[in-house]
């Protein structure tokens, strides 16, 4: 076992595991040109060792930190001029442990996170690095300010190169503690060369981004921003940085003679991979009904997958202090498990410490109020308190989320269901109406509609958004609860 200071980079290929799906022969036959070539000979004329290699990644060990940024900067520099290797670098000084052809201790864990707050073709070290590297060198790191890494206890100050401007730094800084998640919809490519076909992929976009601005949990970039970068071949990792966002979408348009298909995926910028991808075949039509269709439909299924893909990632997280956002997303994931007392308790502390932190959250609110309400009306539930306790709770719960957010769909939908319960049928219906205006791309507000006109005795009328909610959102984690209502009135219609 050696223990000592070293300056460690950490290098991670960018998309690994989508080039190796795409080309396995030829990717790993370009990672052994670039290591022949490139890496080993450049690792060695800077006076490093090959520490550890992961097959996508390498642990460099340098004898000074300058010698560790001049190697980083020369590789990314050598690296712009082919396009199928791209890296990621982070770079820190620090104590570690060499054992069992193996490399431990805090020097390794804080370049490999700063590594994954790199983008491709991007560096970021330390500001424990930048203070002891060659003091021309520094100025090659802007500023990119402290970063909360998972797994280290204190936060760590960052500094960047190749990370897109100061500005743009400044915003993936700040993207990093924002209550929001948020999202850009790039330009769809028109794989036609009909000018109708491509109006309908700037149409589609253009009502996608409308669709999503309407959830209020998520931060989505307009669409003049967006629309500037039509026909470029920017990468993804650098409109996230451009834009400060996590999340992007891209997609494209192909139509023939009686056919149209739109190919969409969900990217997360940030950790370079997919998390959703459909593909969409409609027989042509008129060309706004189509828009509109197509619009409602990868709306109704995307927003479920960028919900889940929150929630995995707040159950990750493993910070000493959540943020508000990621107790609200940690409560919403256990809240979605098949029902047990103990998640049923955590799902409402979760809410609880997502209000503490924030007391204008109005969602979190809604979720007090919703969970109070959906434990009296299934009879599952954590609560000790009688029923007329928690029905207190949830409505002075659902008024603050209303009174917080007035534009909020999910407060209305937590306020109708309390009206409800209540005995005023129409008022119920009016607060339900107002959150389907607010998000008419809402499943559950459409759910939650259909549940009080059904108490209402509107039949009919609730069958129609029941079945809204069902064509909306055909993955939605309550999914089963649409089927179960809307089954129950065939009885009655």
């Amino acid at each position: 076992m050696e223990r000592k200071l070293a300056a460690i980079l950490a290098a991670d290929v960018v998309g690994y595991s989508k080039l190796m799906g795409a080309d396995e022969g030829g990717t790993l036959a370009a990672l052994r040109a670039v290591r022949a070539d490139l890496i080993s000979p450049q690792v060695e004329q800077s006076r490093g060792v090959i520490l550890k290699s992961m097959g996508d990644g390498w642990f460099i060990e340098f004898q000074s930190v300058t010698d560790a940024a001049s190697c980083a900067l020369a590789l990314q520099d050598a690296l712009k001029t082919q396009s199928t290797i791209q890296l990621r670098i982070g770079l820190h000084i620090g104590e570690v442990t060499i054992a069992d052809e193996d490399i431990y201790g805090d020097g390794v864990n804080i370049a490999a996170r700063l590594q994954e707050l790199a983008v491709a073709g991007g560096i970021v070290v330390s500001d424990a690095a930048r203070r002891a590297m060659d003091g021309k060198l520094s100025l090659e790191f802007q500023d990119l300010g402290p970063h909360n890494l998972k797994n280290i206890s204190e936060p760590v100050h960052a500094f960047g190169h190749g990370m897109g401007t100061a500005a743009a730094a400044s915003k993936l800084s700040e993207q990093e503690t924002s209550q929001k998640p948020s999202l850009a919809v790039l330009p769809f490519k028109s794989l036609s060369r009909d000018e109708e076909q491509e109006f309908l992929a700037d149409g589609i976009v253009e009502d996608l981004i409308t669709a999503l601005a309407r959830f209020r949990w998520l931060s989505v970039i307009g669409r003049n921003s967006t629309f500037a970068l039509k026909n470029s071949d920017t990468r993804t990792s650098d409109v996230a940085v451009e834009f400060g966002v996590r999340y992007i979408v891209e997609g494209s348009v192909r139509a023939s003679a009686t056919r149209i298909r739109v190919n969409v995926q969900l990217i997360d910028a940030w950790e370079d991979k997919n998390i959703w991808a459909e593909t969409y075949d409609r027989p042509q039509g008129e060309l706004f009904d189509l828009q509109d269709e197509v619009t409602r439909t990868i709306t109704g299924v995307l927003v479920p997958a960028l919900s889940r893909a929150e929630m995995d990632r707040s159950m990750r997280a493993n910070r000493p202090t959540l943020s508000a956002w990621e107790n609200y997303q940690k409560g919403l994931a256990y809240y979605y498990r098949p029902f047990s007392v103990e998640d049923h308790a955590n799902a409402k502390r979760l809410f609880d410490l997502a209000i503490e932190s924030d007391p204008n959250f109005s969602d979190a609110y809604a979720m007090v109020a919703l969970m109070g309400l959906y434990s009296i009306r299934s009879g599952q539930t954590s609560y000790t308190a009688t029923p007329e306790e928690i029905f207190s709770e949830a409505h002075q719960a659902a008024e603050k989320a209303v009174l917080l957010d007035d534009s909020g769909a999910l407060a209305h939908i937590a306020l109708g269901i309390a009206t409800d319960r209540m005995g005023d049928s129409d008022a119920a219906v009016a607060e339900c109406q107002t959150a389907v205006r607010l998000n008419p791309n809402l499943a559950q507000a459409h759910h939650e509609l259909g549940f009080v006109l059904n108490h209402g005795g509107r039949y009919a009328e609730a069958t129609v958004s029941f079945d809204e909610a069902i064509r909306l959102s055909p993955n939605d984690p309550g999914r089963w609860n649409f089927y179960l209502y809307r089954e129950s009135l065939r009885t009655r219609i």
